[in-house]
C-alpha cells in the first residue's frame, strides 16, 4: 500500500506540473496567436470569395513538407492538403488540394470553396462514409520568420462525393497542437500526442481524445495504465480489433535556461478498448515487447497501413547533437511491424537481379577470353553505403548518403568505375531508383502499393524540400518505380542575412502565404520607408496612389496565392491594386 501510495502521488504531482506548464505557454502563445489571427482572417476572407468548385489539370504540387496524403476510399486516387515550404529565408503555407490520379500518372488542382485556412504538421484520415470523406484536425500556421506558431484546434471534414468542405463546431475536443496523430477506428476518430509551441516555451502532449462519427462528439479518454510519455510525431496504428498501437516518436525537454535535450523514443504501447460494446467503453495502456528487428532510433519517419495485417515505416532522420551544431543522418529505409505476431523486420527488396547476373557472367567470360586473371568476389558482409555529391548552381555541394542493406544489394564487387557502368546500364534499362534518404515525407498505400511524396533533407544549414514522388509493390517488393522525378539542383535556397531578419520583423504579416514567392530589394523597401517618414500632407487620391505603390508587392503576393502560379503577371497586378485600394478605401472610412 505505502510504495502504490507513493506512484500515485508521484502521478499527480506530474500532472500538476504538466498543468501548469501548459498554463504558462498558454498564456505566452496568446499574444503570438492574436498577431496571427488577423493574418488567418485575411487569408479567409480571401477564400470566402470562391464560389465554385474549379477542378482542373495542373502540374505537379510545388514542393513542401508536413502536408497530408490519403488515398481516395473508393477511387484510384490519392488526395493532397497543405503544408509548408522555406527557402532560407520565409516560410510559406498552403491550403490548396490536389488529386493524383494513380492510373494516369497526372495531377489535377481542386479548387472548393471555403476550406480549412492554411495549415502544416496536420493530421488527415480518410473513412468511406457516403462517398467518401477526409477528416482533418489541428495543425500549424506560422509567420514568415518561423519564430511565431497559432495552432489550431479545429476539425474539418471534406465531403469527397460533393467536395465540400464543412467545419465541425463540438464542444470538449483537444487543445490546438501540431505533431499529433490521428486514426480513423471503428466509428471514430482517435488523436494522440502532439506538442504546441511558442516563442518561448513549448509542451507535448499524451492525452488521448476520440470523436464520434455518428453522433459528432468528443470525449476525453483516461485509461488505465502506464502510457506513454508525452511526444510528436510517432506511429500510430489501429488494429482489425479496435485497439490502437504507439510506437516511437520525439520530444524535447530544457534541461537548463536556452538549452533543451531532444529525445527519439523508442518504446511501443498497446491501447486496448475493453467492455461490451453497449457498455461504456474501458482503455488500457500496456507495454509491448516486440520480437525481431527494430527501426534503428530516429525521428520524422512516416507510417501507413501495409497488406497482409501489417504496418510500414518509410524513412527518417536520426540527429547527432552537439553543442553549436546538429547533424542528421537521413533514411529511405522500410521497417514492416507483423500485428499479429508482435514483430518488427526490415524490408528486402528482391529486385531484378537476373539481367545484373547476365552482364557480369558477360564481363568475365570476355576477361577469362583474354587471359586476365578474374578473382571470384566474395559477396556483401554489411550494409553499403552510397555517396553522392550535388552541385548546386550557387556552388553548394550537397552531399547524399544513401544506406542499401546488404541483402538487397546483391553486387558484391568492387571497382567505382564498375558499381558506376552497372547503375548507367541500369538506368537506360529503366530499372527503378531508390527514393533518397529523407524525412518527413508523405505516404499513402492504395491497392497494396506505396506511394512516397516529397519530404526533405539537409546539408549543413541548408534545407532542401522535395517534390518527387515514388510507389513500390508492397507484395512483390521488387523495386521502387519513379513516378516523377526532381533535380535537387534546382532547389532555390537564399541565405539569410541581417537585414533580412530586421526586415522580418518589421513584415511578420506580409509572410506565410501561398503561391508563388516574389521576393522584392530591399532597396526599394527602405527608399518606400524613408519616403513615407519624409511626406508632407498630400491629397487624398495622391495618398491613395501612393499607398498602393507602397504596398504592391504585399498585395502581389497576396494576389498570387489567390489566383494562382498560372495565372499572367498582368491579371494579378489588377488584382493586387484592386485589393490595396479597397484595403485603404476601408481603413479611411474607419478612422
Amino acid at each position: 500500500m505505502g510504495k502504490k501510495g507513493k506512484r500515485d502521488k508521484k502521478g499527480k504531482g506530474a500532472e500538476k506540473t504538466a498543468a501548469k506548464m501548459e498554463k504558462k505557454v498558454s498564456r505566452r502563445a496568446k499574444k503570438e496567436e492574436e498577431d496571427l489571427e488577423a493574418l488567418i482572417a485575411e487569408f479567409q476572407s480571401l477564400d470566402a470569395k470562391k464560389t465554385q468548385v474549379i477542378e482542373s489539370s495542373c502540374p505537379p504540387p510545388s514542393p513542401r513538407l508536413n502536408c497530408s496524403l490519403c488515398a481516395h476510399p473508393e477511387r484510384d486516387e490519392l488526395i493532397l492538403f497543405g503544408g509548408e515550404y522555406f527557402n532560407g529565408q520565409k516560410t510559406y503555407l498552403y491550403n490548396d488540394l490536389y488529386i493524383y490520379h494513380i492510373r494516369k500518372n497526372s495531377w489535377a488542382k481542386l479548387e472548393i470553396p471555403n476550406p480549412p485556412p492554411r495549415r502544416c504538421a496536420h493530421q488527415a484520415a480518410v473513412v468511406p462514409t457516403a462517398g467518401g470523406q477526409l477528416w482533418i484536425f489541428g495543425g500549424e500556421f506560422a509567420s514568415p520568420n518561423g519564430e511565431q506558431f497559432y495552432h489550431y484546434k479545429d476539425l474539418w471534414v471534406l465531403h469527397l462525393a460533393t467536395k465540400t468542405w464543412e467545419q465541425i463546431k463540438a464542444p470538449g475536443g483537444p487543445s490546438g497542437r501540431s505533431g499529433h496523430r490521428m486514426v480513423a477506428c471503428k466509428r471514430q476518430l482517435i488523436i494522440f500526442g502532439g506538442f504546441h509551441e511558442s516563442a518561448r516555451d513549448y509542451i507535448y502532449y499524451n492525452d488521448v481524445y476520440t470523436f464520434n462519427l455518428d453522433c459528432f462528439t468528443w470525449s476525453r479518454l483516461a485509461p488505465a495504465g502506464i502510457g506513454p510519455a508525452p511526444r510528436s510525431g510517432c506511429q500510430m496504428t489501429p488494429t482489425p480489433e479496435g485497439n490502437i498501437i504507439i510506437y516511437g516518436g520525439y520530444s524535447k525537454q530544457r534541461i537548463k535556461k536556452d538549452v533543451d535535450k531532444g529525445t527519439l523514443h523508442t518504446d511501443m504501447f498497446l491501447l486496448k478498448a475493453e467492455g461490451a460494446a453497449k457498455e461504456e467503453e474501458r482503455w488500457v495502456w500496456s507495454r509491448l515487447s516486440p520480437s525481431g528487428v527494430k527501426p534503428t532510433p530516429r525521428s520524422g519517419f512516416s507510417v501507413a497501413a501495409a497488406p497482409n495485417n501489417r504496418c510500414l515505416l518509410f524513412g527518417g532522420v536520426h540527429d547527432e547533437e552537439e553543442e553549436e551544431s546538429i547533424e542528421g543522418d537521413f533514411f529511405n529505409d522500410i521497417y514492416f511491424y507483423d500485428l499479429g505476431k508482435n514483430r518488427w523486420f526490415p524490408a528486402q527488396l528482391k529486385g531484378p537481379k537476373s539481367e545484373k547476373r547476365k552482364r557480369r557472367r558477360g564481363r568475365q567470360a570476355e576477361a577469362e577470353a583474354a587471359g586476365e586473371e578474374h578473382t571470384e568476389l566474395s559477396p556483401p558482409q554489411g550494409p553499403l553505403e552510397i555517396i553522392k555529391e550535388v552541385v548546386a548552381e550557387d556552388g553548394t555541394v550537397m552531399t547524399i548518403k544513401q544506406m542499401i542493406p546488404a541483402a538487397a544489394e546483391d553486387k558484391g564487387r568492387s571497382g567505382s568505375e564498375e558499381e558506376e557502368e552497372e547503375e548507367e546500364e541500369g538506368a537506360a534499362l529503366g530499372q527503378p531508383v531508390e527514393p533518397c534518404p529523407r524525412s518527413n515525407a508523405m505516404v499513402a498505400v492504395k491497392h497494396g502499393i506505396l506511394y512516397v511524396y516529397g519530404g526533405m533533407f539537409e546539408v549543413g544549414d541548408r534545407q532542401v524540400t522535395l517534390s518527387d514522388l515514388h510507389c513500390i509493390d508492397l507484395h512483390r517488393m521488387d523495386g521502387w518505380k519513379v513516378l516523377l522525378d526532381m533535380d535537387p539542383k534546382t532547389q532555390e535556397w537564399l541565405e539569410e542575412s541581417e537585414s533580412d531578419d530586421e526586415e522580418d520583423e518589421d513584415d511578420d504579416v506580409e509572410g506565410a502565404e501561398g503561391g508563388e514567392e516574389e521576393e522584392e530589394s530591399s532597396e526599394e523597401e527602405s527608399e518606400d520607408e524613408e519616403g513615407q517618414e519624409q511626406r508632407p500632407a498630400v491629397h487624398p487620391g495622391e495618398q491613395q496612389a501612393q499607398y498602393v505603390a507602397r504596398t504592391e508587392p504585399y498585395w502581389l503576393r497576396v494576389a498570387r496565392s489567390h489566383m494562382g502560379p498560372e495565372a499572367k503577371d498582368k491579371k494579378v497586378l489588377k488584382v493586387a491594386q484592386a485589393m490595396a485600394k479597397t484595403f485603404h478605401e476601408e481603413s479611411m472610412q474607419k478612422s
